[in-house]
């Protein structure tokens, strides 16, 4: 491990940039006002600059802004209605039900308006036990309009004086997880390797790379001034990304069977080598992201090439002395993937030059896609709201449990004092309802997982928050550790939830010790145990009142990764015979390939932290996944091929089998999804063999129909595969 690069990383990533933009945000308006005396509106302030700073995801900016300027005008909504109905707990217990359903299910318009209605919560639950007269609830609630006010100016000029600042840090920040799942790659060529936990890891990659992404499309292809190409730092950006894509789908190309080649070559260092070659390609990527988030040049490892050309000589000597039929197709096995390491290389030479900036690098840029299609559109349409309200829908389903378990939590809440005389009225009304709001997700597993996470969070933070009060006592000190503790609290938050609560339970420790010099133990023991209740609703809720289970939707996942793959396929294939897509057609169908499998190997990995009862044909499902990733992989091999060998070997020929693979695959979907079955057009093999045949007389064409080869086989487990899992998995609601 590299902790000079990790301390790179982490000072120039946006998670540090909008911590600390998040943190100056909240404690400037209570430092001021406390000068002035003032503290309680200055807490109002913070608290509005607090839910609005929450919701400012990264994003483009006209995302951001509109993002900001709706939770402003929510939050002060909710502020002053929950102020109005604080002398009636009838009126707040109706409030605290209608919210919760209501901002719960404007999750349907996508992640930043759920960001919305989670903050709208936040400031409902923050104010709940607050009694307060009709012109005292207008004017807290004008505090934190306010709050909301004065951050979402503080967040744009911020982003005016740096535009592409955050472009930049997200790009590094996905450079750096493809270069995660090349170490992962890395470790197949490992002696005595677990090939299930290497593709377990590999999935969880690829789920990882994939989410980045993601966030830098919305990032460029949103942002009008890098979409039209006005600036070169735009430009330069825009090139960065599109070759990134087409690095991860060569990386993708690099799919070998491993359990032969360490059957041949674990006696000799070539497997080692090529593996110490993949670690060091995987650092040259690090240094790139690296290099880019912080704008500075990147520095090439000038030797890269000659450890490449030394294993390829020892290749050779192997070759010369041990070559038999038995291994020849492992050496050439080992000379494609020494091939594919060498181009990975040229690439990233290509990556490092734009580290420069270099104006001459992108006068040539060309739009040779139409952005607009490789990016989700949310529109704000209320036919959305009308079609999901209904129990086929995740989000209705979990605003319904949300909605329940807060009020069941109010509820509770609002009468623990008359039957725990001894509990202190140190919030125990926001606190459970905090931690309900915060752990429930809209699926089990997600539920589950945040539920372990914040208990294990909130005890390890206790622990560190009690020996920092029993040991300081200043309280320059302590506020100056509580600042800190706030900073790593919103540079985890969305990388590491259980770091972010063990970081966030201090904080709030000092935080209520130093507006509240009272025994600190008492406020630790209240914490831990609303904590410990909501927990319990939370997850009482999520497995009794409706709940949703992975394996409910996972067949339209799986269906969908099948489509994706037969249209990538059509457009890989047209380029051997003939009729090749247009660039704009094949990188559309490749992203939605890439999507797809990412969106079924997370759901993999949700439904792995699912009751046992709920994991059905485990096995099967996995093998289903690892045989889809194995599918794409060997697509974006056959895609390699189409710049070097489509041009001379196109042939009618590959039509057949391009047709009967197609034909299974479309045969797999209808088993999944439930529909009448066509029997096979032909068989394939037949198509194969003259093909085979026709690799033995034309020199240099093996390479492609060893692909068919390999799609065909994939194509043919996953036919297998499909049968058992087409019984198991049905949607409850299928037939509502």
């Amino acid at each position: 491990m590299d902790y000079i690069k990790q301390y790179k990383s982490f000072i120039n990533s946006h998670y540090l940039n909008g911590a600390i933009r998040i943190t100056v945000g909240i404690l400037l308006p209570s430092i001021l006002l406390s000068l002035f005396n003032n503290l309680p509106a200055g807490v109002s302030l913070s608290i509005g600059a607090m839910c609005v700073g929450n919701t400012d995801n990264p994003g483009p900016i006209h995302h951001r802004r509109n993002g900001m300027i709706a939770c402003i005008l929510i939050i002060f909504l909710v502020t002053l209605l929950i102020g109005l109905a604080s002398p009636s707990h009838v009126w707040t217990g109706s409030l605290v039900l209608v919210f919760c359903f209501v901002f719960a299910f404007i999750s349907v318009y996508g992640a930043r308006a759920a960001s919305i209605g989670v903050n709208a919560l936040l400031v409902m639950v923050l104010n709940i036990d607050r009694q307060h007269t009709a012109f005292e609830s207008l004017i807290t609630a004008t505090y934190v309009l306010a709050g909301g006010v004065w951050y979402t100016i503080l967040s744009l000029l911020l982003y005016s004086f740096r535009p592409y600042r955050l472009v930049q840090q997200a790009i590094g920040d996905c450079i750096q997880a493809l270069a995660g799942y090349l170490r992962i790659k890395a470790a197949f060529y490992a002696r005595e390797t677990d090939y299930d936990e290497d593709y377990r890891r590999l999935l969880e990659s690829q789920v990882e790379v994939h989410a980045k992404q993601d966030l830098v499309r919305e990032l460029l292809f949103k942002s009008r001034n890098i979409v039209q190409e006005s600036t070169h730092v735009g430009r330069v950006l825009m090139m960065i990304f599109l070759d990134i894509i087409d690095l991860f789908e060569r990386i993708m190309t690099s799919q070998q069977d491993y359990r032969r080649l360490h059957h041949f070559f674990d006696e000799t260092e070539l497997m080692q080598d090529c593996r110490r070659l993949i670690l060091d390609l995987a650092s040259e990527l690090d240094e790139i992201g690296i290099a880019i988030m912080s704008g500075k040049p990147s520095v090439e490892d000038s030797g890269l090439p000659g450890h490449i050309r030394a294993v390829r000589e020892q290749l050779e000597l192997y070759r010369g002395s041990h070559r038999n039929p038995e291994n020849a197709e492992a050496i050439a096995s080992l000379n494609e993937i020494l091939d594919s390491i060498e181009d990975l290389s040229l690439r990233l030479h290509t990556l490092h030059r734009y580290t420069t900036y270099d104006r001459k690098l992108s006068r040539n840029i060309k739009a040779e896609v139409d952005v607009e299609e490789f990016v989700a559109h949310t529109e704000v349409d209320r036919k959305l709201l009308l079609e999901n309200l209904n129990f086929k829908s995740d989000a209705f389903r979990h605003a319904v449990r949300m909605s329940i378990a807060t009020l069941a939590g109010y509820i509770l809440a609002s009468y623990l004092p008359e039957f725990l005389p001894k509990a202190r009225g140190l919030g125990h009304g926001y606190w459970i309802l905090l931690t309900i709001i915060v752990i429930m997700k809209p699926v089990y597993s997600l539920t589950r997982q945040r539920n372990y996470q914040r208990l294990i969070g909130t005890l390890g933070g206790g622990l560190i928050g009690f020996l920092l009060l029993f040991f300081v006592r200043d309280p320059r000190v302590l506020f100056v550790l509580m600042i800190l503790f706030m900073i790593m609290t919103y540079v985890f938050i969305r990388t590491d939830y259980l770091v972010a609560v063990i970081m966030m339970t201090p904080y709030v420790l000092l935080l209520f010790h130093l507006l509240y010099p009272t025994d600190f133990r008492s406020i630790l023991a209240d914490r831990v145990i609303d904590t410990a209740i909501g927990s319990v609703i939370a997850g009482l809720a999520s497995w009794v009142i409706i709940p949703t289970w992975e394996h409910e939707r996972i067949t339209d996942l799986m269906t969908a990764a099948l489509e994706a793959n037969i249209a990538y396929l059509k457009d890989v294939a047209g380029a051997f015979l003939g009729k090749p897509a247009t660039v704009h057609q094949y990188k559309l169908s490749r992203k939605n390939a890439f999507v797809a499998l990412a969106n079924l190997s997370d759901a993999l990995q949700r439904m792995l932290s699912e009751p046992r009862r709920k994991q059905k044909s485990m096995a099967e499902m996995h093998q289903f996944v690892v045989s889809n990733h194995m599918l794409t992989s060997h697509i974006a091999t056959l895609a390699y091929y189409t710049e070097t060998h489509a041009a001379r070997f196109a042939d009618a020929a590959y039509q057949p089998v391009v047709d009967d693979i197609v034909c299974r695959l479309e045969q797999t979907v209808d088993v999944l999804a439930d529909r009448t079955v066509a029997e096979p057009k032909r068989p394939a093999r037949a198509d194969l063999l003259v093909l085979n045949e026709r690799a033995k007389t034309v020199k240099g064409v093996k390479p492609i129909i060893d692909q068919f080869n390999f799609i065909l086989k994939v194509t043919t487990d996953i036919a297998k595969v499909s049968q058992p899992l087409a019984l198991t998995y049905r949607r409850p609601f299928a037939n509502a």
